[in-house]
């Protein structure tokens, strides 16, 4: 089982060849897609340690069976596991959400006790698809259409891996089929009542239309191609037009921002608003304040004052922009979730992600 004409351990060998990690941490449910990083990783033999944990998110009786089963597998590959708990009171609403977050905080905190520098999910191409369609849906830059990256850091010391985000799910459960690796169906993943969920009932008449999982890869590439060139574009500007703070604040050099695409400038206000201790916002938001009003104030020369985020964002009539920290309002409520400029780079979650 470790032919170089196998696209499973063809995706998989870069992320296990020597100097890659110290130690990696494979997070395996008992999914397809899990059970082949499992099995495929153990039959490539790295020399690097391997360890597999699997999360219980406690919220069906099936799980801690499932987890279990996981453990044995992994035993018998010679692989040490653990099962990650997600203890405590479940969030009503957002649960999907709350379930993600929870699943990257165990991994990252169980990494840190075997001292892993690299944890590898099992996401695949229909993920990427899926987390496309997704944010499309909800409106997002391209940024956030980018997707899930095949990188990025999880924690400082520590990052996140997905070597199948090539490979689309069938291949996953072919191979397991082929190699006779048994594996479970979470039911979650077909429940109505979650978004991703429904978009996997109807990628079948979607694919007809063209929208296949690989087009929507493909998009997913390319998003993410014009991001990394707009990200350095914003790097290089903000670098240029930020001004020596005076009290907290965070200044820029307003005409400098008003003479760039606007594309960049939003990003930059969007940095500025980081820098300068800002909260969560929504892009509508920054753009309804950047292109309606910030920009042609500062062409026209005349000074503005709005508030987002938090913070009193102000120009003056010689087109300085300040931000600063506003004033407490009573009953303000929680904040905003954060702008999908820059993009969430973690995928909508559902209840069976590695």
């Amino acid at each position: 089982m470790t032919g170089a004409d196998d696209p499973v351990l063809a995706a998989l060998r870069p992320w296990l060849r020597p100097g890659r990690a110290k130690t990696i941490l494979l997070a395996v449910s008992g999914g397809p897609d899990s059970r082949a990083l499992l099995h495929a990783s153990a039959a490539l033999r790295p020399a690097v340690p391997l360890a597999v944990a699997t999360v219980d998110h406690g919220l069906r009786a099936e799980a801690a069976d499932e987890a279990a089963a996981v453990g044995r597998a992994a035993t018998g590959l010679g692989l040490p596991h653990a099962v990650l708990a997600w203890r405590g009171a479940k969030p009503a609403s957002g649960l999907q959400d709350a379930a993600r977050t929870a699943r990257y905080r165990l991994l990252t905190d169980h990494a840190a006790l075997l001292g892993a520098d690299l944890v590898l999910t099992a996401h695949t191409r229909d993920d990427q698809a899926e987390t496309v369609l997704m944010r499309l849906a909800a409106g997002s830059a391209p940024a956030g259409l980018a997707g899930m990256r095949p990188e990025r850091e999880l924690a400082p010391g520590l990052r996140l891996g997905r070597p199948f985000l090539g490979l689309g799910k069938a291949a996953l459960v072919g191979w397991c089929e082929a190699q006779g690796i048994p594996f479970v169906r979470d039911p979650s993943n077909a429940d109505g009542r979650y978004a991703r969920a429904r978009l996997r009932s109807v990628a079948a008449a979607l694919a007809a239309e063209g929208l296949t999982s690989t087009r929507l890869a493909r998009l997913a590439a390319r998003a993410a191609r014009d991001d990394e060139a707009l990200r350095q574009a914003t790097g290089e500007a903000l670098d240029r037009m930020l001004l020596p703070a005076q009290g907290g604040t965070v200044r820029l050099d307003g005409t400098a921002l008003s003479r760039l695409p606007e594309a960049v400038a939003l990003r930059c206000v969007d940095r500025a608003i980081d820098r300068a201790g800002g909260n969560g916002h929504r892009l509508e938001r920054l753009e309804a304040l950047v292109l309606d009003v910030l920009l042609p104030a500062l062409r026209l020369g005349r000074p503005m004052r709005r508030t987002l985020a938090g913070l009193i964002v102000s120009a003056d009539a010689a087109g300085t922009v300040t931000l600063l920290c506003a004033p407490p309002r009573k009953n303000a409520g929680p904040a905003a979730p954060a702008t999908g400029l820059l993009g969430n780079e973690d995928p909508p979650a559902y209840i069976g992600d590695a």
